[in-house]
């Protein structure tokens, strides 16, 4: 791809984001230093550097609920490589990985890519309701909350997959409104897999009502809301929500920024800036997703729109150089941090 004047300055400007990372950099308001579990093992947070919180390599569900991992791991790497390089240019370091369980989570995959590039890639553990419990295994609707966190502790005790590679958050996955008894049930697993690892939850939520439910169940088992990451919430039309959880302590994920729609996530980063929880944003692409059996994995979407639109367009509105810091470094490495975060009545 032909390399434009533009293009020099915006890799100069943003990979510069990245060195304000100090070796001695710690957790903001924990205690001690906390670790980041990546598919190579742990890291400090220090290490973490310019990150992408919310990316997909390879989706694939064509088998169901089953978990089968029956594609050519060196096609797949054939093409996504270059694209996990191209990061490197704007600086980034770590580059969170949310392909959950029986949806084409590949850790062997992810390792080798972790191997090829140098990023810290991040996986998961968790289950996936949305779309209707489409991708729930059928042990997941027999088991109680306590047996499916079990599954998962056992994950970040034991690794994935037949091999030791661990997860670094937990990924659920509710449908749009009110919360079934079933999603219900997979966001009180995550609440006691979170006390007993203090790995992070993640939900695909979109809106507000499920959002704040969610936020609702975690306090009832004692888990605080700033160990919640409220993905999707962009779908949110009514930014009001993202700041009632915010208040509340809950990170609000700004996903899937494109080309096209840089403008409209600089708003609701503004919203939120000016309500003074600029603390309490991710943000992130959604990107990627190789298809197993279309030819070449489909159409790959690249991770660099943050880059070459929204942190332009941050700039062009007024965010500092530090408030950009906040968000694309900081911000991941206090969220995602390992570490119980309890919530005291």
């Amino acid at each position: 791809m032909k390399s434009t004047r533009r293009d020099f300055i915006i890799k100069t400007s943003v990979a510069s984001l990245g060195m304000a990372m100090m070796p001695n950099y710690t957790v903001l308001g924990s205690s001690d230093n906390g670790y980041i579990v990546t598919v190579k093992g742990k890291i400090k947070p220090s290490e973490m550097g310019l990150s992408l919180t919310h990316e997909h390599i390879l989706v694939d569900g064509s088998k169901g609920a089953t978990g089968e991992i029956w594609w050519d791991r060196a096609a797949v790497k054939k093409v996504v490589l270059p694209y996990l390089n191209a990061l490197k240019e704007y600086g980034c370091k770590t580059f969170f990985e949310f392909t959950p369980s029986y949806i084409g989570k590949d850790v062997k995959l992810l390792k080798e890519l972790a191997d090829k590039t140098g990023l810290n890639i991040i996986t998961n553990t968790g289950y996936y309701g949305a779309n209707n419990n489409k991708h729930i295994p059928e042990h997941a609707y027999k088991e109680s909350a306590k047996q499916l966190a079990a599954r998962w502790i056992s994950d970040f005790q034991n690794g994935m997959q037949g091999t030791t590679i661990k997860p670094g958050f937990i990924k659920t996955a509710v449908n749009p409104g009110a919360l079934s008894e079933f999603h219900q049930k997979l966001i009180k697993a995550a609440a006691y897999t979170h006390l007993k690892t203090g790995l992070t939850i993640t939900s695909h939520t979109g809106f507000a009502e499920p959002a704040l439910q969610e936020i609702e169940i975690l306090k009832e088992n004692g888990v605080s809301p700033s160990a919640f990451i409220w993905t999707h919430a962009q779908k949110e039309k009514d930014l009001s929500m993202h700041v009632k959880a915010a208040e509340q302590g809950a990170w609000v994920s700004l996903d899937n920024v494109r080309k096209k729609n840089a403008e409209k996530y600089v708003l609701k980063v503004q919203n939120l800036k000016n309500q003074g929880y600029l603390k309490r944003i991710l943000i992130s692409h959604d990107a990627g997703w190789y298809t197993p059996g279309e030819e070449n994995g489909g159409k790959f979407r690249g991770f660099t729109s943050l880059f070459t639109h929204l942190i332009p367009g941050l700039q062009e509105a007024g965010f500092t150089s530090d408030e950009i810091k906040q968000i694309m470094i900081k911000n991941p490495v206090e969220a995602f941090t390992i570490r119980v975060r309890k919530f005291m009545k």
